[in-house]
């Protein structure tokens, strides 16, 4: 019987090297998905990558196989970077990180919006199936319900917030500083917004796709440009954030160290992978801060938010319950649909072989015979019917599987569940 399955690195498992080998970059995530499904054992699978983690959520009769494409991605086994959670526990999971209670900062909204564009991108993969199209559903009406709910989001508080809080701790006001911005993606765009409600009016935005620079740039007054003005843009800057969807590092020490001649600069980087070598930190008055840095800074603040998070974990918990009764149907109804056909078939194969011996029995004697088998056949199998209905979720699917290998049911309960597959797009 298939089971669902949560694997994944997070910012509080992973350090930043391990996490940006992780990470699924634009197209790389549907060949990926497709990728899981052909794994012997995977039949449904969902990735969710972003800066600060990379999850899969992965159903079938052997999913921890997809922790093999995991390790193949990192060159290693991940060891206690890798965290795992089956089925109910798994829908936590997701639902926390859904609501913004897993995340760095704690509320922040992006995370809806990126969990809904993994589920999207998996659609357009066909890599969905009846599990992960309800847990997902589930998990984004969840997420909305803790933001309709709570006021954990309060304040829009997100990476971006954090890492111009930090430049404001680390060189002050703002106001008069000259900021460069690299990348015009979601995040690049909130730290705009966010440099430009602390009263930054210097502002450059440099993009590989111009256009996009110079619209972003334009929303903020800014100016803007491509790649090839960075050098004489870095070696204006005050700030320097970056965050770009780039395989590879664009900000290495050697250009830094020949353009700022060992003035002060602050260089943020948001991006995973990194768009920062690390080796930039030992510039002669450099200062760079990357994701784990922003980390470190952000635990000393988590209790702002802390009785509305509680409030948002009863929710969770409360949702939870419903898609634990959905699973266990899920789970209950094609094996006791099963069970109840094979006891049909014990009574109908002992009546034919036994017809030839009843020369002297009339029909109505054979119906009454046939009625009696049934009757015991159903009254041998109502406690264990009744006992299975009244499984807890903890112990449900452990003692399904012993009452399918005892009644060698696998088969008869794969075409039961097979028969309710379905695939349905995301609204809105």
């Amino acid at each position: 019987m298939s089971e669902l399955l949560a694997l994944g690195a997070s910012h509080k498992t992973a350090g930043l090297a391990v996490r940006e080998r992780l990470a699924l970059l634009d197209g790389q995530v549907e060949p990926f998905l497709r990728e899981l499904v052909a794994l012997e054992g995977v039949t449904e699978a969902v990735a969710l990558s972003t800066c600060n983690r990379t999850e899969l959520y992965v159903v079938g009769e052997a999913p921890e196989q997809a922790m093999q494409v995991l390790d193949a991605r990192t060159g290693e086994p991940l060891g206690a970077a890798l965290y795992s959670a089956r089925n109910c526990d798994a829908a936590r999971h997701l639902y926390r990180v859904v609501s913004g209670l897993d995340s760095m900062v704690v509320g922040e909204a992006e995370i809806q919006g990126q969990v809904k564009r993994a589920y999207e991108r998996a659609l357009a993969a066909r890599t969905t199936g009846p599990l992960t199209n309800q847990l997902f559903r589930a998990a984004l009406a969840t997420g909305k319900r803790v933001r309709t709910e709570t006021a954990v989001s309060e304040g829009h508080a997100s990476v971006a917030t954090v890492a111009v809080d930090a430049a404001r701790a680390l060189i002050g006001e703002l106001s008069e500083r000259r900021v460069v911005i690299v990348g015009a993606g979601e995040n690049a765009e909130q730290v705009a917004r966010a440099f430009h409600t602390h009263g930054v009016s210097t502002m450059f935005v440099a993009n590989r796709h111009r256009d996009r620079a110079i619209a972003l740039a334009a929303r903020f007054g800014g100016a803007s440009g491509g790649f090839d003005a960075l050098p004489d843009e870095l070696e204006r800057a005050d700030v320097v954030v970056s965050s770009t969807a780039s395989p590879h590092a664009i900000i290495g020490p050697e250009e830094l160290a020949a353009v700022r001649d060992g003035r002060p600069l602050l260089v943020i980087d948001l991006a995973v992978p990194r768009d920062v070598d690390p080796a930039c930190a030992h510039v002669d008055g450099v200062t760079l801060l990357d994701m784990d840095a922003l980390q470190r800074a952000v635990r000393g603040n988590l209790s702002v938010r802390q009785a509305e998070a509680v409030r948002a974990e009863a929710i969770v918990e409360d949702e939870i319950q419903t898609f634990a009764g959905w699973l266990g149907r899920l789970e209950v109804l094609p094996t006791l649909t099963a069970l109840r056909s094979r006891g049909d078939t014990v009574v109908e194969e002992l009546l034919a072989a036994n017809k030839g011996r009843w020369e002297s029995l009339s029909e109505r004697d054979e119906a009454r015979v046939e009625a009696l088998a049934r009757a015991v056949v159903k009254r041998l199998l109502h406690e264990p019917t009744e006992r299975v209905r009244e499984l807890d979720a903890e112990h449900r699917h452990a003692r399904l599987q012993l009452l399918r290998e005892l009644f060698g049911l696998e088969e008869d309960v794969a075409s039961e569940a097979g028969a309710a597959a379905e695939v349905r797009r995301l609204a809105g």
